[in-house]
């Protein structure tokens, strides 16, 4: 749990004579800062005997804070009940604090139960707030009311994340749910590119025991299996458990062209499903008609519905940008040039869609040899000019996402990354679509995507692969857990 920040930090210019409630919260910042329990408690005392000094939510939140990191149990419950007695809500720092402290304790339920009495006081909960009911549980083998937590948790749009993903796997594991066991997999596929050592030995032991090897089919849809892949991107089909028998589970690399070095598998690259696109693409303009003139941005998708043939999306500015003086205002049209002559000699002759605002196209288009072509880009449809005052990047981004297609820039979008809920997905997309580029002796050289993704992957045949998390040098180092029926 985050240190409570104290409002009056030392820092600042402190008032000559501050009144008693600020000079507490002073103090009781300053023993929050040194983790000094024992003087925060002393502090407290006093201050309950003080006349005219009435204790607010701000003072309890830092003791609740230290008890809970001790753990204090009785002082922090005693705490806790006096600030109810005397009619101060709790904030969602006192709740989180209360249920470490019934976790501590023992009293799982309990902790679990104030998270669920937090809208009461008009509190949204954290994922810190429901860690300690959820761990406790888990740590318990009470594996149905983890469960409980989980879509409390999930109904109030909390995300999860490996650590609590891998306590749900684990007690899967030990209550030998092999439902639960294959789900909590897939939401750790969709959580996490490499699992932890620790996520990595939970997920061995449950390929390892008996009841792994027992659960599966033998006979199976082939087609609805390939189908399904299809349409999730790849990489993983989500229909159960394929085929029957003992698991042999090793260690294994994966080579530059994506094949494991133990069982030959060739892993895949994977995308976000077609699901996942329409509504990251819908969620891109959302955002972009709040922060652009709403009617640019209706135009712009207008005009893409009737241009859609594109299997590139060219970020102009990045590409003429790169590498040139910005001292000297340069933005050289010759090396966008050659990108674009580049992707279209690639693709059988077909054109990119350039993204260039309108400002930089009317100062380019003063120079003759600019102009035509500028011309010749317009006359292709493969230039679109965004408005003046709009940010480009949601025109470039939008368009990729929308057509399912490259976006060439060496942008590495992180002003967007936590725009977007779920950076994990942003990621994946992003690791799937984008190109980047650099120059050779004047000779553009493209980066294309990994020929796979670093991800938890099950095949068609009902293999796994799953990317342990390390140090390499290169990523042909790195382990994997290769996981085949014998």
């Amino acid at each position: 749990m985050e240190a409570v920040k104290c409002t009056n930090p030392q820092s600042k210019k402190r008032k000559k004579n501050p009144l008693p409630e600020g000079q507490l919260q002073y103090d009781l910042g300053t023993c929050s800062k040194n983790n000094d329990l024992t003087e925060a408690l002393r502090l407290y005392e006093k201050a309950k005997e003080t006349q005219n000094l009435r204790l607010n939510h701000n003072h309890y939140d830092i003791l609740m804070y230290l008890c809970a990191e001790k753990p204090d149990i009785d002082n922090g419950t005693s705490i806790f009940n006096e600030m109810l007695e005397k009619g101060i809500n709790p904030t969602e720092a006192t709740i989180t604090a209360a249920a470490r402290l019934a976790a501590a304790k023992g009293d799982s339920d309990r902790a679990f139960e104030l998270v669920k009495t937090m809208g009461k006081y008009k509190l949204v909960p954290r994922l810190r707030t429901c860690d300690p009911a959820l761990f406790a549980f888990c740590h318990k083998t009470e594996a149905e009311k983890a469960y409980s937590v989980e879509e409390h948790m999930v109904s109030l749009g909390i995300h999860l994340e490996e650590s609590e993903l891998a306590a749900l796997l684990k007690v899967s594991v030990e209550t030998g749910n092999e439902e639960k066991v294959y789900s909590y997999l897939h939401k750790l596929r969709n959580c996490v590119r490499c699992t932890t050592v620790k996520t990595s030995e939970i997920i061995e032991s449950w390929f390892s025991s008996k009841l792994g090897s027992e659960v599966g089919c033998l006979n199976w849809d082939e087609n609805r299996i390939k189908a399904a892949i299809l349409k999730n991107g790849g990489g993983f089909h989500g229909q159960g458990w394929l085929g029957k028998g003992k698991w042999v589970v090793s260690r294994s690399t994966i080579s530059s062209e994506g094949s494991c070095c133990t069982c030959g598998q060739r892993l895949v690259g994977v995308d976000i499903d077609r699901v996942e696109t329409e509504k990251f693409a819908n969620m891109i303009a959302s955002l972009a008609m709040k922060r652009e003139a709403k009617s640019n941005f209706s135009a712009f998708q207008e005009w893409l519905g009737r241009n859609s043939g594109y299997e590139a999306i060219v970020d102009g500015a990045n590409v003429a940008l790169y590498q040139q003086n910005f001292a000297d205002g340069g933005f050289s049209l010759s090396q966008l040039e050659d990108v674009v002559r580049e992707l279209y000699a690639t693709s059988q002759k077909k054109w990119p869609l350039i993204i260039l605002h309108n400002k930089r196209y009317r100062q380019l288009m003063v120079n003759p040899s600019n102009r035509r072509i500028l011309d010749l880009w317009k006359a292709q449809r493969a230039l679109y000019t965004t408005p003046n005052g709009s940010n480009d990047d949601w025109y470039w981004l939008y368009a990729a996402v929308k057509l399912k297609c490259s976006l060439v820039t060496n942008d590495e979008m992180r002003d967007h990354i936590f725009e977007f809920s779920g950076r994990f997905f942003f990621l994946k997309w992003k690791e799937r679509h984008q190109v980047h580029y650099t120059f050779m002796k004047s000779n553009v050289r493209f980066q294309m995507p990994p020929s796979y993704s670093l991800v938890i992957q099950e095949s068609e045949k009902g293999s796994w692969h799953v990317p342990i998390e390390g140090e390499f040098t290169n990523e042909t180092s790195r382990k994997w857990l290769c996981i085949t029926r014998s």
